[in-house]
């Protein structure tokens, strides 16, 4: 049985820096929570989860959690975490996780940035299309948002 078009979420960007400095970007967890919006990011190595508090306006109650799985460096970093987990009231822990991928590669004048987050799917009826939908824009945004700080931090 195939995943429906409904599972995952891809973007992509081409990103005017060189493939080094958009891998610092990503895997440093602190210029991390600069584009997407979380401070206080534990470091990133495979197997921790790390923590932070969301900054975006709105969500500033929101703790982002993410479990760390692979770091090969300047060419991947993925982690799982619990998509739209919003609710201050709601436990999310016996739900499944959604995995995040970013691979970057090299493009002209610059690097190009996938991201894609599946599993979808696994995530519980009541939430699922409230999540994917979040997630959608969000992805939008952040591949926008690291353009944009590679851009002012140059």
């Amino acid at each position: 049985m195939s995943a429906s078009n409904t599972d995952r979420i891809a973007e992509r960007a081409r990103l005017r820096a060189p493939r080094t400095r958009v891998w610092a970007a990503l895997a440093d967890s602190e210029e991390f929570g600069r584009w997407f919006g979380v401070k206080g990011l534990g470091a990133f190595t495979p197997g921790a989860t790390v923590w932070g508090k969301v900054t975006h306006k709105g969500y500033e109650h929101v703790t982002w959690e993410a479990t760390i799985e692979r770091m090969e460096p300047g060419r991947l970093l993925s982690f799982r975490w619990h998509p739209y987990a919003v609710a201050p009231d709601l436990d999310y822990s016996g739900e499944p996780t959604t995995l995040v991928v970013f691979e970057l590669e090299d493009a002209a004048n610059g690097t190009a940035l996938s991201v894609v987050e599946s599993g979808f799917d696994g995530i519980p009826a009541v939430r699922r299309a409230k999540a994917y939908e979040m997630h959608k824009q969000g992805w939008a945004m952040q591949m926008k948002s690291i353009a944009e700080y590679l851009i002012k931090a140059a």
